[in-house]
Parts: C-alpha cells; sequence; structure tokens
C-alpha cells in the first residue's frame, strides 16, 4: 500500500497499487487458538526476489520468491505456491504450497497444501497433508505424552520386578 499526501487536506491517503493482489494469508481450517498459523505478516518476499542468506525473526513472513539459506523463528512462516525455498528451517508454524528443499524442524505445525513439494526432512508434532502434494523425504514425530507414558511404563515395570513375595 502506497500512501499519496492529498493537496487540499494535507492528510495521507491510501492508494492501492494496480495490479493482481494474491491473498496474504493462505486460509487454514480449524487452527488452534494456542498455536496461531496466521497473523500480521512482517515481511513479504516476492515472486521476482531471490534471497541468499539467514533469516532470524518473530512474527509471520510470507516467501513467494527464491530463497537459500536458513530461516530460524519461533513465528510463522507462510511459502506461497511459486516459492522455491532451499533452507535449513527452524519455525513455529510452517504453511506451504510451494517447494521446500531441506532439514525442517517445526514447534507446532507444518501444513502441505497442494500443489506443494517437499524434499527433505520434517520433524515436527503435527503434519497435515492435501492430496496433490509430492512429499519426498523422511518426517520424525515426537510426542512428549507419548514419551512420558513409556517412561512411567518402565518404572512401573522395574518396580514390578524388584518386589519381594
Amino acid at each position: 500500500m502506497f500512501f499519496k499526501q492529498n493537496a487540499e487536506s494535507g492528510q495521507n491517503k491510501p492508494e492501492m497499487s494496480e495490479g493482481p493482489m494474491e491473498p496474504a494469508v493462505i486460509p487454514s481450517q480449524g487452527t488452534s487458538e494456542s498455536q496461531p498459523e496466521s497473523g500480521e505478516i512482517i515481511a513479504f518476499v516476492g515472486e521476482e526476489v531471490t534471497f541468499k542468506g539467514t533469516i532470524r525473526y518473530q512474527g509471520t513472513v510470507r516467501v513467494d520468491g527464491r530463497l537459500e539459506g536458513e530461516i530460524y523463528t519461533d513465528g510463522n512462516l507462510i511459502i506461497g505456491q511459486k516459492a522455491v525455498i532451499s533452507a535449513k528451517i527452524h519455525a513455529g508454524t510452517i504453511m506451504c504450497q510451494g517447494q521446500i528443499t531441506g532439514e525442517v524442524e517445526v514447534k507446532h505445525r507444518v501444513k502441505l497444501l497442494s500443489p506443494a513439494v517437499f524434499d527433505g526432512t520434517i520433524t515436527t508434532p503435527l503434519l497435515s497433508m492435501d492430496e496433490g502434494v509430492i512429499f519426498n523425504g523422511t518426517c520424525n514425530m515426537p510426542n512428549k505424552e507419548r514419551k512420558g507414558r513409556e517412561a512411567k511404563k518402565l518404572v512401573v515395570s522395574v518396580e514390578e520386578a524388584v518386589k519381594v513375595r
């Protein structure tokens, strides 16, 4: 959005740029309030942009261009349909319609929406994938609750084994 100063009143009036605009946030279904998947976008990498390097941020970033390197955030990463990302990614939440190649570690959830293409390794507690997504790689889904139950069972079995009858 650009602002144009009104000569008569001296106030700034918003003026939209011409051309089709893609929605800023991929619509999500059934979001959890404790793990928001969208929010105010603090940065945008457009289709014609190529970026190489490391990005660190808080909040929500949308990528529609090419990105190579590393991404670190506790926030949200939205990857548009025309985006091509080759990176090591640590994020809170990822929603992807584009291409990702690399090692991905996510705290809350990953949503791969058609026509996404993924090549690499994902570590996340929650993964959803639309029909039509191409997934070439591995997925590790650590579950703290499940690990805790397994540890309790082990302790119980050890206690039972030590009982004097």
